[in-house]
């Protein structure tokens, strides 16, 4: 019995794990950058992100706390609106940043690289513009990334292929273009490392595994086929152009003989 008390002595004089001042950041511009239509995050209070966490506890709608840390973000199909903050870049120990099926807009912040804990990264289903950022290279430990459906414009980055953890990738369905990075189509045995259906849906993407783009030329055949018929009208025109020559001429000398034997003496 004694050694119970003692034991629940030691663990009430144990420091609780504090909030995190970042994590408090993070979750205000979060909030601030956000619309939501439909007050699925009534929750998200400004004295609730000065303590989100108590040890593995989340006071957050969305939000999974490890040791008193913000862990893993998941705001998925709630109608919310507005930007990606660049923010989140606060969220230290953030692991799983899942966005998806909402409907932000706007570019992905370049500063989600100093997520340096990422491994997973969804912000599919939305309305984001402008390039991949290069610099999710610096996210080392990234599994998934999944933009489909965006409206992502300019290349695929080369550096992404280098991600030597990732196991989902899936850029499908958004406005990309140029080659896709050999080190993310490149062969593994008789398989790529992401087969097609992770970049179709961009008009302008090309490069294996991908089938091969369809030329927007004309083909041989009708490029002979226009020559043969433009060769031969220019032959016909030609010929009937010689005719009509042979003939305007034969009349005139016809009509020179004639004048010649009206002044000719008769003997």
């Amino acid at each position: 019995m004694g050694l119970l008390i003692l034991f629940l002595l030691t663990c009430a004089a144990l420091p609780l794990a504090s909030s995190d001042p970042n994590d408090e950041a993070c979750l205000t511009h979060l909030s601030e950058s956000l619309k939501d239509p439909l007050k699925n995050l009534q929750n998200w209070t400004k004295s609730t992100f000065a303590n989100p966490c108590s040890g593995f506890t989340s006071y957050l709608p969305g939000a999974i706390c490890n040791n008193g840390r913000i862990y893993k973000l998941s705001l998925t199909n709630l109608s919310l609106q507005g930007s990606i903050s660049p923010f989140l870049s606060n969220c230290t120990n953030l692991q799983s940043l899942d966005l998806s099926s909402n409907s932000f807009s706007g570019p992905i912040p370049q500063d989600l690289q100093y997520l340096v804990n990422l491994a997973v990264l969804n912000l599919s289903s939305n309305r984001l513009e402008g390039e991949i950022p290069p610099q999710l290279t610096l996210c080392a430990y990234l599994n998934v990334i999944d933009l489909h459906d965006n409206l992502l414009t300019g290349q695929i980055p080369q550096q992404l292929g280098l991600l030597a953890r990732l196991s989902a990738f899936d850029v499908s369905y958004n406005k990309l273009s140029g080659p896709i990075p050999a080190y993310l189509g490149n062969r593994s045995g008789n398989l790529p490392r992401f087969n097609a259906s992770s970049f179709e849906g961009n008009k302008d993407l090309y490069g294996y595994p991908l089938p091969p783009m369809k030329s927007k030329g004309l083909s041989v055949l009708a490029i002979v086929g226009i020559g043969l018929g433009s060769g031969l009208a220019s032959l016909v025109l030609s010929f009937t152009g010689v005719c009509i020559w042979l003939k305007i001429t034969e009349q005139k000398m016809a009509a020179e003989e004639g004048k010649s034997s009206q002044f000719m003496p008769e003997y």
